[in-house]
């Protein structure tokens, strides 16, 4: 008897349709974990054992009030100190929008039109549905919680984190490019910055790609740069290069998902046919991290010339929750 195979263990050029890998039944947890079922206590495991070797650590969130000036009609946000028991005591109040600042794109956030036959009557051609295909009407309904940011919580994403600093790597090499322009990161840079550190990826490994948008930010951009990116209507973002060929590399290798400071992860506005958030989050089920602040990150895995270490992140416990700030760190 032929033993069957997840789609998990399946090769890239194995799988019937690569850019859509459902697993799970609708609403179960398996399908709200997507891609972070990879994430084994095993693997976990090995990780730690593997990786903490010193206790350093350093935290991954940027300033919870960056972007100050988000683009896409986004509100910066907004904290208040308010008194209880006439001042004995204080509490905050926030208003925020994860996307504004380091943040994990969850399952509900980016749709895309599906290839293949419909999952489903509901499903129809040309539609575009999110992971599992669950539909906007399911997202909208407050009563559904199907593949909210809940089920990330439970366990949070914890493993291997593997930093690829294209950001140095570029300026050693005299490659000069602004984070908010198109330039794009490519699978041979990110190949050969892996080489140059001696970095084997694992499966299960969380990948962080360092483009420099925010030291571009913090220390390239005067108010007026800012505020002139805010009122964009076609922002550009730099970031992984968007590719058939990444698509294979990514999920042959294993990445149980991926991060990075860019905005958007990969190049913005599409350069090709390939779209890598249709892909990820809607075919895959693989977190997409944006703003992550891999600054302190960077300089530590140059000074120790490590460029692995124990990844924690704890997104929020909200049913039905759309995107998260990370609560993430690494620790070597």
């Amino acid at each position: 008897m032929t033993e069957h195979k997840s789609p998990m263990d399946l090769k890239f050029d194995e799988l019937p349709d690569p850019r859509r890998v459902w697993v799970g039944k609708p609403g179960s947890r398996e399908e709200g974990l997507g891609r972070l079922a990879l994430l084994t206590e095993d693997r976990v495991r090995r990780a730690a054992a593997q990786e903490i070797r010193t206790g350093r650590r350093v935290g991954l969130n940027w300033d919870v009030r960056k972007l100050e000036f988000p683009n896409l009609g986004r509100s910066p946000c907004r904290h208040q100190i308010v008194p209880i028991l006439g001042g004995v005591a204080f509490d905050d109040v926030y208003t925020m929008n994860p996307q504004q600042s380091s943040q994990w794109d969850g399952l509900r956030h980016w749709s895309a039109k599906q290839s293949g036959p419909p999952a489903d009557q509901q499903e129809q051609e040309g539609e575009r549905v999110f992971y599992g295909g669950t539909t906007k009407d399911e997202i909208l309904d407050r009563s559904s919680d199907r593949i909210g940011t809940q089920h990330w919580a439970r366990e949070g994403i914890t493993g291997r984190g593997v930093l690829i600093d294209y950001a140095r790597w570029a300026a050693r090499r005299g490659i000069r490019y602004s984070a908010f322009s198109t330039h794009a990161v490519t699978l041979r840079d990110m190949q050969d910055i892996a080489r140059e550190h001696d970095l084997a990826f694992e499966r299960g490994d969380i990948l962080l790609v360092r483009s420099g948008a925010i030291r571009e930010w913090e220390h390239g951009m005067d108010t007026a740069a800012k505020t002139a990116y805010a009122a964009s209507r076609a922002p550009e973002h730099a970031g992984v290069e968007a590719t058939a060929e990444v698509l294979r590399w990514l999920w042959d290798t294993g990445f149980a998902a991926v991060a990075g400071d860019a905005l958007s992860w990969e190049v913005y506005p599409p350069q090709s046919d390939v779209f890598l958030h249709d892909v990820l989050l809607a075919g895959w089920g693989m977190p997409i991290g944006e703003l992550f602040d891999l600054e302190r990150l960077a300089e530590i895995c140059e000074e120790l010339n490590r460029w692995s270490f124990f990844f924690t992140s704890m997104p929020l416990n909200m049913p039905g929750g759309v995107s998260s700030p990370p609560n993430a760190q690494a620790i070597f």
